[in-house]
C-alpha cells in the first residue's frame, strides 16, 4: 500500500474551507488529514499567519473557533 502524497501548502480557497470546518467543530488534525497537509499548515491559517482575510471570506466571526 502506498502512502498518500502530502501537499506542502494550502491555497486561499483551502484556507476558507479550513475556517468553515473549524467553525463546524472539526479538530485541526482532522482538517489537515482532509487536505493532506501537516497540521502546522492548518494552524498557520487559524493563527492568521497565512492567508490573512480568509476568515472574513469564510464568514466566520472572531472567537467562533
Amino acid at each position: 500500500m502506498t502512502k498518500p502524497k502530502m501537499r506542502k501548502s494550502l491555497t486561499f480557497t483551502d484556507a476558507i474551507e479550513v475556517w468553515r470546518l473549524r467553525a463546524s467543530g472539526w479538530f485541526q488534525h482532522q482538517i489537515a488529514a482532509r487536505f493532506g497537509v501537516n497540521p502546522g499548515r492548518v494552524n498557520e491559517v487559524l493563527k492568521e499567519r497565512k492567508h490573512v482575510g480568509s476568515r472574513d471570506s469564510a464568514g466566520v466571526m472572531k472567537g467562533a473557533t
